[in-house]
């Protein structure tokens, strides 16, 4: 039984960029920073293993992917296309003020598409990192009829 999520994958254009932007940026820690040889299927010559994750949850791991990981070359050209349009949403971040973090986040360089707005779920502001991804950052107040 499948009892828990431990790692999600966003693809970036540039890894160390991303690791800059996720960790100086959003405040992050890295997990792992590892080059992995090319004993894995499908890994060519290799691939870097980086992981991040904020540091409130100590088990979940954000793989910031190359887009030709694990993907054939015409692939990951249609993966860092997407990527660069901005055609890749991921997920949502929670917060607790989500009006504190945007300005937090907006003073260290963080663009943001949306302000903060009310929503029947809560307060969202949109950002983009520094590959195109797009993020809810929400605070969660529950839903209202």
């Amino acid at each position: 039984m499948i009892n828990r999520m431990s790692h999600a994958c966003f693809y970036v254009l540039d890894q160390e960029r991303a690791k800059q932007f996720y960790t100086g940026k959003l405040g992050f820690e890295v997990r792992s920073d590892v080059a992995m040889g090319g004993e894995f299927e499908g890994a060519g010559e290799g691939f870097r293993w980086l992981t991040v994750g904020p540091p409130g949850q100590p088990d979940v791991e954000i793989i910031l992917a190359d887009c030709g990981m694990g993907n054939d070359p015409e692939t990951a050209a249609q993966i860092h296309a997407l990527v660069a349009k901005g055609a890749m949403g991921t997920g949502v971040m929670a917060t607790d003020d989500c009006q504190k973090t945007y300005e937090e986040l907006s003073a260290r360089g963080v663009v943001f598409t949306q302000e903060p707005a009310a929503r029947p779920y809560g307060v969202e502001a949109i950002f983009r990192d520094d590959s195109g991804n797009w993020f809810s950052l929400t605070q969660h107040t529950g839903f209202t009829s």
